[in-house]
């Protein structure tokens, strides 16, 4: 993969998708739950039995991969005038916002059903008796509350993306948000694909995420 600046390599969010699976062609499984996944020319199948993923009820969804926006697209988009006369459609034509869609550091596979199920709803850490909906999945997902607790494989990651967005793109987060992520960076270190993947998405967007990166040198 040559090094490239990111913007000239990709015009849209589709491009980067595109991109995305090739950087992902060796992940150790989907993001939440670890199933195998089978990657085919532009899109990606689970292997739900590998990991004993339950469908709660989109079977459609729970059978594809899809690119989960691990900070959400709500989060860094709904505040921008954009947003306000049309969501998420009517910010395609604007630049800032589609550089940080289309950031990879931010793009996760996740099994489809999840992703639709976790929407734009904030991490947190749930009550023991929060239902699981999905199996041997550890995914909890609070829908009153519009919470998620994400299974323990993903937590490290998902701090360490959301310092980095929160610092390139100044995404603010609540006191609440930065207490559980410095927490879960600290618990939860990189891990060896953390850091193949920051190596693989650097050359590519041309900009480490420092986060992982100063970790993964350490490691060495």
């Amino acid at each position: 993969m040559k090094k490239n600046n990111f913007k000239k390599t990709t015009k849209n969010f589709y491009q980067t998708k595109i991109i995305a699976i090739r950087i992902h062609q060796n992940a150790p499984g989907s993001f939440y739950c670890g199933c195998k996944i089978i990657w085919k020319q532009k899109k990606g199948i689970p292997i739900l039995g590998s990991c004993g993923y339950k469908i709660r009820k989109n079977k459609n969804r729970a059978t594809r991969i899809e690119w989960e926006h691990v900070v959400p697209a709500w989060q860094f988009g709904h505040q921008k005038k954009c947003w306000k006369k049309g969501g998420r459609k009517k910010c395609t034509q604007d630049q800032t916002y589609k550089n940080i869609e289309s950031d990879l550091y931010n793009l996760q596979p996740a099994i489809g059903e999840i992703n639709a199920d976790r929407s734009n709803f904030m991490y947190d850490e749930l009550k023991k008796q929060t239902p699981k909906y999905y199996g041997k999945c550890k995914m909890k997902i609070d829908f009153k509350r519009k919470l998620v607790e994400p299974p323990k494989r993903s937590r490290g990651s998902i701090a360490r993306t959301y310092f980095y967005m929160s610092e390139r793109y100044k995404i603010i987060l609540s006191q609440k948000q930065k207490k559980i992520f410095k927490k879960w960076d600290k618990i939860f270190p990189v891990t060896k694909w953390e850091c193949t993947r920051e190596r693989l998405i650097f050359q590519v967007q041309g900009y480490h995420n420092n986060y992982v990166y100063k970790k993964c040198l350490l490691k060495k």
